[in-house]
């Protein structure tokens, strides 16, 4: 039904000839199967508004309500599901989340107990230049551990911090990180079993304020830090340049994701929703 093309040699495919906003069951699974197969899918040109873009997510399963954006709102057009992502002010207050501040490497929410399977991310307004978001193919970066390195961190869980975001800034309420051994969050394996392809994959979530289980603090930041410099080669990742009307879905289980900083003076919009997961083993 549809053209299937992959963007890159290590992640990610244009789906071509989907209209997002009419999905039937023939379609859905063509769509999940491609997404199982390129952990990122890429629908251009799409004509959707948010409710079109709340009931294709749910397609694939039950989403979680959206935080509250800075200006402490939350939801869009009727829609308690979606996120506004922004740097656009209006009479002074934020429309939306994350600003224009470089996002590094990173998995949604991995400091809670079920982080979310994947999301899905809408153009609305989009600058000329920068901005860009770019995937990283985490079953790819752990085929290609040394064998050493994998005996070593076989069993190994991470601490995951919860007192920040992935643009660094303390989320309300959380207190500074003096100590990552005792600070807040949730604990997953570093090497994770994807539910539905059975595959495994590196599961580092954010390099900031990360612990690994049972180690002294120095061998910690050591092989956080090896791990790190491996899986943030350049060799795993695809970058999206965006266009007004593209959507993204990214699985959350197997690839990390991070955005380039751009021009404050530049309006970017983006409508995102998350799909509700489970806990990582």
């Amino acid at each position: 039904m549809f053209d299937v093309k992959p963007v890159s040699d290590v992640i990610g495919a244009e789906v071509s000839g989907a209209n997002l906003a009419e999905v039937d069951d023939a379609a859905f699974g063509e769509i999940q199967s491609a997404w199982m197969n390129h952990c990122v899918l890429l629908f251009r040109d799409q004509k959707i508004d948010a409710g079109d873009l709340v009931a294709f997510s749910k397609r694939f399963g039950d989403l979680d309500v959206a935080p509250p954006n800075e200006n402490g709102e939350g939801g869009f057009g009727g829609f308690s599901e979606v996120l506004v992502l922004s740097n656009v002010k209006e009479d002074g207050k934020a429309i939306g989340a994350l600003g224009n501040a470089e996002a590094q490497w990173h998995t949604d929410m991995n400091y809670i107990d079920e982080p979310p399977t994947g999301s899905v991310l809408l153009s609305v307004e989009v600058p000329d230049e920068g901005g860009d978001t770019g995937f990283s193919n985490m079953y790819r970066a752990l085929e290609e551990l040394s064998d050493s390195m994998r005996q070593r961190i076989e069993g190994l869980k991470i601490k995951h911090d919860s007192s920040t975001n992935s643009g660094g800034y303390l989320r309300e309420g959380a207190e500074a990180v003096t100590d990552v051994v005792t600070c807040p969050g949730a604990i997953h394996p570093i090497i994770r079993t994807h539910p539905e392809t059975g595959r495994k994959a590196l599961y580092l979530g954010r390099r900031r304020s990360a612990y690994i289980m049972g180690m002294g603090l120095e061998e910690s930041e050591l092989l956080l830090d090896e791990l790190w410099a491996h899986a943030s080669q350049s060799k795993y990742a695809w970058h999206h340049q965006w266009r007004v009307g593209d959507v993204l879905m990214w699985d959350n289980r197997c690839a990390m994701h991070r955005r380039d900083s751009f021009d404050d003076t530049k309006r970017r919009i983006m409508h995102r929703t998350q799909i509700k997961g489970d806990r990582p083993f």
